[in-house]
């Protein structure tokens, strides 16, 4: 054997540069199902379920294209594998087949990489590690950007990468409309009418190999958060094609105006969901940025649903991805307001009287999955306030989101939602009281707390929680131009002393509760 090319489970890209000089008499193509990624991070249902159904079918494909494939599945019985680390595995394959060097396109988490990069040298066989020419924007190009600058912003990489790459403009220098950003054309609220109709997801029926994970995952991952009741998604390059064509002709006109709503037992509204296949590489970037920019051109989409959606995966999604590779492994480590609580336990089970809470996380055990508001300002915020610690909320991301690979999750957890970075990734922390989440969703209406009140047993737990935080954090947050407002309201409070006494004496309470509204775990275990 010439090469062992290693097919990761977030790299089923056909037209991936581990492919590019593969020769099927003398080449072999490696994949493997491992226990350690299922459980290292106490891994939903739903999330394991698709990466073993997408990677099966991934190898399929392979063998029907003529090319000779190693594959290493998960058995029923733990005792049958032939290792439970992705090294234990690729060193017994390695000795067995005998290559003379291994290929893989750059891993999307820095533990695997190191991982494979220490048992080539173990083995003494070369590990080559090509570019993922995936994404649109290289580790070394963003490195390069982000030299001598202060500071790190989305809004200027976002528009060098458009003027790059062409995308929505009106000329080489000028964007189309005029402007660059659409934001107060976006992120309404339904308001009391509601959503309305809603245009139905797309979905995909399990065939018989991911009738057959479904199977293994019921059996052998019983005690693992989540359920399998809505395995909907794509699994194939062709059904992730079919999902995009519906979200771009059926969603996507509306998503602007609408992606910060929230609704009760509405988990999808007009977001697309494509973030999966997207990171599992069954989809390109380019192909549905180009669809959504096609959608404008020929007016079947408003040039602000359609640049929301553009900054989303040219913007937010390579630009996180740069700061992943730049400021790793340090960064894993952050914790600027040096948090150290545990996750409560309704973040594993749902189990809260928080009504917005409650809806949240209930998206999340269904579907492994909720919108960027529901992360965002509804649960990354409670644990902000809370004070966890932003690496339990990260690996929490990591077990239970279908959609979380290293480099995504890292600093969109610890360093957008939970602000450990200090301000890398984003400028001021994203908290609110539960007036935001008031205004931008019907939660608040029905659920016993208040998100006007600030003390008193029936007080919205994100209010009390808010002013506490602020108060806690007040030197750290005073000069943060994004938070005069908050700020110069915390001063008015801090001039009663009885006041913000009564706001701690609530926050505390609030975190001693044994109730099901605010129960913490009493150790960790192996979830966290």
């Amino acid at each position: 054997m010439r090469n062992l090319i290693l097919v990761l489970s977030d790299q089923l890209d056909h037209m991936s540069a581990v492919f590019d000089d593969l020769d099927p008499d003398n080449d072999v193509v490696r994949m493997a199902e491992v226990d350690e990624e299922t459980t290292h991070v106490w891994c939903h249902k739903l999330r394991i379920a698709l990466f073993l159904s997408a990677m099966r079918h991934f190898r399929d494909e392979l063998r029907k294209k003529g090319r000779t494939v190693e594959y290493h599945e998960l058995q029923k019985q733990p005792s049958k594998d032939r290792g439970k680390s992705f090294a234990e595995i690729l060193r017994k394959d390695v000795k067995r087949l005998k290559p003379e060097r291994l290929i893989v396109v750059q891993p999307g988490d820095l533990r695997v990489q190191t991982q494979l990069q220490s048992c080539a040298d173990e083995l003494g066989i070369e590990l080559e590690i090509r570019v993922d020419r995936h994404f649109y924007c290289s580790p070394d190009e963003f490195a390069e950007y982000a030299d001598g600058r202060k500071s790190l912003l989305l809004e200027f990489f976002y528009r060098d990468l458009r003027k790059k790459h062409d995308v929505l403009m009106a000329d080489a220098k000028q964007p189309e409309g005029g402007q660059w950003n659409f934001d107060h054309d976006n992120r309404e609220s339904f308001g009391k009418s509601g959503p309305g109709d809603i245009p139905q997801p797309k979905t995909f029926r399990p065939d018989a190999v991911t009738k057959d994970v479904i199977t293994l995952v019921e059996h052998r991952f019983a005690e693992h958060p989540g359920n399998l009741d809505y395995f909907t998604l794509p699994v194939t390059r062709r059904q992730a094609k079919a999902f995009l064509h519906h979200f771009i002709d059926n969603i996507l006109p509306n998503f602007g105006k609408w992606e910060d709503a929230m609704w009760t037992d509405e988990a999808f509204l007009y977001h697309s969901r494509l973030s999966a296949p997207l990171n599992i590489k069954l989809l390109n970037p380019r192909e549905c940025v180009d669809a959504a920019g096609e959608a404008y051109r020929t007016e079947r989409a408003p040039l602000n649903s359609v640049e929301g959606f553009v900054r989303q995966i040219l913007g937010w999604r390579e630009f996180i991805r740069g700061v992943y590779w730049l400021k790793m492994p340090e960064y894993l480590d952050l914790n600027y307001f040096d948090h150290q609580q545990e996750l409560p336990s309704f973040f594993w089970d749902g189990e809260t009287e928080m009504n917005c809470v409650k809806q949240s996380m209930q998206h999340v055990i269904d579907h492994s999955y909720s919108h960027h508001i529901h992360r965002l300002m509804v649960l990354g915020n409670f644990a902000q306030l809370w004070g966890v610690h932003p690496r339990l909320f990260h690996e929490w991301h990591m077990a239970m989101y279908v959609d979380a690979i290293d480099w995504v999750s890292l600093p969109n957890t610890l360093g957008m939602s939970q602000f450990g970075d200090g301000g890398i990734v984003g400028t001021k922390p994203y908290c609110s009281s539960g007036n935001y989440i008031n205004k931008m969703s019907n939660f608040c209406k029905g659920c016993r707390f208040d998100y006007k009140k600030r003390v008193g047993d029936d007080a919205c737990p994100f209010t009390t929680l808010y002013w506490e935080f602020m108060d806690r954090h007040y030197d750290q947050l005073k000069d943060n131009p994004r938070m005069k407002f908050p700020i110069k309201n915390l001063e008015r409070m801090r001039k009663k002393p009885e006041e913000m006494a009564d706001v701690r004496s609530r926050a505390n309470s609030l975190r001693d509760a044994s109730s099901s509204i605010l129960t913490q775990q009493s150790q960790t275990d192996d979830r966290s």
